[in-house]
């Protein structure tokens, strides 16, 4: 069942729970990602990188459309981190929400080139999600996932003000998360007050990008204190390639993809699951109209 990002959230902001929203680049995540919500019976966002569409063209979007229409579980359709000629190409494609990235931007021009994408999308029926803050990087993506060498942590006093000149649909925050799997040793903590003092005020679900890595207490706490919509990632795909690492050493001659990728599904599906758990939208579908 498709539907925008201001439909699904509202009804996790609501009930009070985290909808995981996975990033998916191949069919065969799609797949299983698909699968293991339809297993949970889990609302999910399935994330598309402006890189990822790049590199699997429109027609890929064709495909997540239709395997979104068929399940019975609530889906969006995510262009993450982008800039606006990628949202009008997402736009075109049937994409049901959108990210702007803005966020390295000042304040005044956040605003503007936030409100410049409202604008273009709602008329259309597609939801818009933007960030406030700077999310960190660890991984050297800031190209790809848009993330800082330094987090700009998000000033609650601006979050008001920003959603009110933009009318966007949900905001993503900064409380101290990066982008892509820690280095060993590193150990990231969340602002949790930080959030508290947040959701007291925003008008619009919150979302917390650079989900991977963190501990589970924290995340879980964090969806309990507000958060409706996680990103994840490098989690789920580094479960699936370092399986598929293994597969290829154990038989160098499994050539055909529905061979090669079993184990490396289940793999994924298995982290897939207890993100799942730990966002508690396990069992949610029950709250949305099918």
């Amino acid at each position: 069942m498709l539907m925008n990002m201001k439909e699904l959230l509202a009804v996790a902001n609501k009930e009070n729970f985290a909808i995981p929203a996975f990033n998916i680049g191949t069919g065969q995540i799609l797949k299983g990602i698909i699968e293991v919500c339809e297993e949970q019976k889990s609302p999910v966002i399935l994330a598309i990188h402006p890189n990822e569409l790049k590199f699997q063209g429109d027609a890929f979007i064709a495909q997540v459309i239709k395997a979104s229409n068929d399940t019975k579980i609530p889906v969006v359709i995510h262009l993450d981190h982008s800039g606006l000629k990628d949202i009008e190409r997402a736009i075109r494609d049937g994409f049901t929400s959108v990210m702007i990235d803005a966020s390295h931007e000042s304040f005044e021009d956040n605003v503007a080139i936030t409100k410049r994408v409202v604008e273009l999308a709602h008329p259309l029926g597609v939801s818009v999600e933007a960030e406030l803050g700077t999310i960190g990087s660890t991984d050297n993506d800031t190209e790809v996932d848009g993330g800082a060498s330094d987090i700009i942590y998000t000033k609650p006093e601006e979050v008001v003000k920003f959603v009110e000149e933009t009318d966007v649909d949900c905001l993503a925050i900064a409380i101290g998360t990066a982008h892509g799997l820690y280095p060993e040793g590193f150990k990231p903590e969340l602002k949790l007050d930080l959030l508290k003092d947040i959701k007291k005020i925003s008008p619009v679900p919150l979302v917390l990008h650079g989900g991977s890595g963190n501990p589970d207490k924290e995340i879980g706490e964090a969806a309990k204190l507000g958060i409706n919509k996680i990103n994840i990632s490098s989690d789920i795909k580094d479960a699936l390639y370092q399986r598929l690492r293994i597969t290829l050493a154990e038989d160098p001659k499994v050539r055909e993809p529905f061979e090669l990728y079993l184990d490396s599904l289940e793999a994924m599906k298995e982290v897939a699951r207890h993100k799942i758990k730990l966002f508690g939208s396990d069992d949610k579908v029950k709250y949305y109209t099918l």
